[in-house]
């Protein structure tokens, strides 16, 4: 193991690396954490890869929860397009709810899920009037289900 820090010309090199090609500087990061190699990382951007992720699981959530509601709300109040497009809008809430299920795995991101359902639910509910075409006092306007029936696989909504 390298036990003296990166020299300049070799942070130089990373940097290079990672804006010319990204997967094979992912590959040689990986390569030096798993041989323990701490002296040579590219810190700057492994931080910043990090941070990326964290930014990637939390628009996935946003990104699902936000289309889920869209279509539980749909589903519920779009009486005259129910019958024409309820298969497809319980097969999409299936579909959102699974990627949302994998994702929620994590607790942290569990928590963020529903930290996140009160600034969510007004853009869903926004772009569920405006596929629609509904009057906007037949939408509520705080979200009328609970965190557990957006997630649960055998919930659907039922008319008012």
């Amino acid at each position: 193991m390298d036990t003296f820090p990166a020299s300049p010309s070799n942070q130089l090199q990373d940097n290079l690396l990672y804006e010319q090609d990204h997967y094979l500087w992912l590959q040689q990061t990986l390569e030096k954490i798993k041989q323990k190699n701490t002296n040579d990382l590219d810190w700057e951007n492994l931080a910043e890869e990090i941070e990326a992720l964290t930014r990637s699981e939390r628009n996935k959530i946003n990104s699902y929860l936000y289309r889920l509601l869209i279509h539980l709300l749909c589903y519920q109040y779009w009486y005259t397009e129910r019958s024409w497009s309820g298969k497809g809008w319980q097969i999409e809430i299936r579909n959102f709810r699974f990627e949302l299920e994998q994702l929620l795995e994590s607790k942290t991101l569990h928590n963020y899920y529903l930290e996140s359902l009160d600034k969510i639910y007004p853009k869903s509910r926004k772009a569920a009037l405006e596929k629609s075409s509904l009057p906007a006092n037949l939408l509520p306007e705080k979200c009328p289900y609970t965190p557990e029936q957006i997630l649960d696989f055998d919930y659907l909504p039922t008319d008012e």
